[in-house]
């Protein structure tokens, strides 16, 4: 397919090389990642576009597809993409609007699919004002999801003493009492430091006797099946060798995302997810990573845990509202039927919660 001076190609990419090409990209994160989509989606599910200008990649999209028959009715999800933003440049917005059109096309128009996309931008970015203008002839919407995503995010440019002078007050002395308690952390991306840090999540669920929608065994599949240089990245809290704490993050493009965290009791009282948080930030410096969103906030549900991520004096940010678009209203009234089932799924499990 040919938008313009743009070559669209749809399928024609195997996994090794879609890894390669989000090397790519700056706004290159986990879930635009092959082995991600698999998991979580199904391979059979999975759809890849590629936009090409004079032979050079400039812009990609992993979408799941939904399509319950043959017939022209389903969904097509495109979570955090596509990704537009060249390593070294600057933002392209012809390669936006082009990108834009060329998702229409091919999952709207040829395809006859909702299409929705949850953009990888923040509220006030460049990256957000390309997307507005790219896409401005879709409608907005607050997304087949939970809403839009609001993190704290954390710029790693200054100067490591300047990044721990700006911690707040009392988020420092527990970090300052953590690093006089003699305990080690362990880095890496291995399996078996993953099933570690599983072994104390387990611990802080039995602790805390929390529901979650995580699946640290899928997360774990997930891992297995990436590629060494887009592994989540591990650390653990270790007190004379037996794991207190511990953390997995992704780190893909300019930025990181804290994706998991877990502390037995004993690790409370050693203060030490503070110590694993300030080992993360040091080693993101290290690897040149721009910026730590440190993976989600509701300060109404989750107060605690709001808390304890604004201790690293990090800015307050929400990505823009989804985009959508269809043509069939057999697929808009599949994704409204499915809303509706989910919403009634969400209020019973609630009130069973509440019971």
């Amino acid at each position: 397919m040919t938008t313009g001076e743009y070559k669209i190609e749809v399928e024609k990419v195997t996994e090794s090389e879609w890894a390669e090409l989000l090397e790519r990209f700056e706004d290159a994160n986990l879930y635009q990642t092959w082995p991600y989509g698999a998991v979580r989606w199904g391979e059979n599910n999975l759809s890849h576009l590629i936009m090409k200008r004079d032979g050079e990649v400039v812009g990609i999209a992993q979408l799941r597809t939904i399509r319950p028959s043959e017939l022209k009715v389903g969904i097509a999800y495109l979570r955090w993409g596509p990704l537009f933003h060249l390593r070294g440049r600057d933002l392209d917005p012809d390669v936006v609007q082009a990108m834009a059109a060329a998702l229409r096309q091919e999952y709207v128009g040829t395809k006859g699919l909702y299409l929705e996309i949850v953009p990888n931008a923040f509220l006030g970015s460049l990256r957000a004002q390309a997307f507005e203008s790219g896409f401005a002839g879709f409608e907005r919407t607050s997304g087949i999801g939970n809403g839009e995503y609001r993190t704290m995010v954390l710029d790693l440019s200054p100067p490591l003493d300047q990044l721990r002078s700006n911690l707040d007050k009392k988020w420092r002395n527990q970090l300052n009492a953590a690093e006089r308690n003699r305990l080690q952390v362990v880095e890496g991306d291995g399996i078996e430091q993953y099933r570690t840090f599983g072994k104390v999540y387990a611990q802080m669920r039995a602790r805390k006797q929390f529901s979650t929608k995580v699946s640290i065994e899928e997360f774990e599949r997930i891992q297995q099946r990436l590629p060494s240089n887009h592994r989540m990245r591990v650390l653990l809290c270790e007190q004379e060798g037996q794991p207190v704490a511990g953390l997995v993050c992704s780190e893909l493009g300019d930025s990181a995302i804290y994706l998991l965290g877990a502390t037995n009791e004993q690790g409370m009282k050693l203060k030490g997810a503070y110590l694993l948080q300030w080992a993360l930030i040091r080693s993101l410096k290290e690897r040149g990573i721009r910026y730590y969103d440190l993976g989600g906030i509701n300060p109404e549900a989750n107060p605690g845990v709001h808390h304890f991520k604004s201790g690293l004096s990090g800015v307050d940010l929400s990505h823009i509202s989804s985009f959508s678009a269809c043509d069939s209203s057999l697929s808009r009234a599949a994704v409204k039927t499915g809303q509706m089932l989910r919403n009634g799924l969400l209020r019973f499990q609630e009130r069973w919660v509440h019971a």
